[in-house]
C-alpha cells in the first residue's frame, strides 16, 4: 500500500529530527522533506509530488506557521495542514485555522495523539480536539454564503460586535474597552452567545463568526 506523504516545517532541529522518525514509525506514513522554516517549506515543494499533510510550527524565522498556512491555502488547497505548538493561546489557535490550518496539536502530545491527528486529516479532512470543535473546523471553508446569520438566529447587534471582537487576541478587558461595558458585561456576551449558538469556548464563536461571515477575514487584524 502507498504510504500517505509528510512534510513538516519546524526551526529546532532535535524536535524536528524527532518528528521524523516519530512519522517513519507508522506503518502508513512517510516524511516526503523536512524544512527549517515557512520558507524553506515552499522551496522544497513539487507539485507534481505534494504531501498529503504539512505538520507547521507556528513559530519560525523568515516565515512562520501563520504567513505558511495561508500561503499554502491560497496555492495548494488540497494540502491539509496540522498546527504544530507549544502555545494553547485561543488567538493562536483562531488565527491558524483563519489561515486554512485543519486542526492543531501541541509539541508534549503523546505519539498516539500525533498518530490519531494524520488518520482525522487524512480520512476525515479535518483533527478533532478537546480545543477546537472538529464539525467547525470542517465547515469554516464550507459555509453557505447565501446562509444569512440572522435568519439562523436572532443575534443582537452588541452579540455581533462581540464576536467580531472574539476573532482577535483582544482580552476580555480589552474588548470591554472597546465595546465600552465593563469586563462582566462582556463575559456576560459571550455565555449567552455560548448558549444560544451551542458552542463551548471562545475559538467556537469565533469559527462561527468567520463560518458565516460576520467577519472579514481579508480585513480583521489578528
Amino acid at each position: 500500500m502507498e504510504k500517505y506523504k509528510v512534510a513538516l516545517a519546524d526551526d529546532h532541529v532535535l524536535i524536528r529530527k524527532g518528528l521524523v522518525s516519530l512519522i517513519h514509525s507508522f506503518d502508513d506514513y512517510t516524511v516526503l522533506f523536512q524544512s527549517r522554516n515557512g520558507q524553506e517549506l515552499i522551496d522544497q515543494l513539487d507539485p507534481a509530488c505534494q504531501p498529503d499533510v504539512v505538520l507547521l510550527d507556528i513559530n519560525m524565522p523568515k516565515k512562520d506557521g501563520y504567513e505558511t498556512a495561508l500561503w499554502l491555502k491560497m496555492h495548494f488547497p488540497d494540502i491539509k495542514v496540522l498546527a504544530l505548538s507549544m502555545y494553547d493561546t485561543e488567538g493562536a489557535i483562531i488565527r491558524m485555522l483563519k489561515n486554512g490550518a485543519r486542526g492543531f496539536i501541541f509539541k508534549d502530545a503523546e505519539p498516539q495523539e500525533l498518530k490519531q491527528a494524520l488518520d482525522s486529516l487524512i480520512h476525515k479532512g479535518y483533527h478533532y480536539s478537546e480545543l477546537v470543535t472538529g464539525h467547525l473546523i470542517h465547515n469554516i471553508n464550507q459555509s453557505d454564503a447565501n446562509t444569512p446569520v440572522n435568519s439562523l438566529l436572532q443575534l443582537t447587534e452588541r452579540e455581533l460586535d462581540f464576536l467580531k471582537y472574539a476573532c482577535t487576541e483582544l482580552s476580555y478587558k480589552e474588548i470591554s474597552e472597546k465595546m465600552f461595558v465593563s469586563p462582566r458585561t462582556v463575559e456576560g456576551y459571550r455565555d449567552a452567545l455560548c448558549e444560544k449558538l451551542k458552542l463551548r469556548t471562545r475559538i467556537g464563536l469565533a469559527i462561527y463568526a468567520l463560518k458565516y461571515g460576520i467577519v472579514d477575514l481579508s480585513n480583521i487584524d489578528i
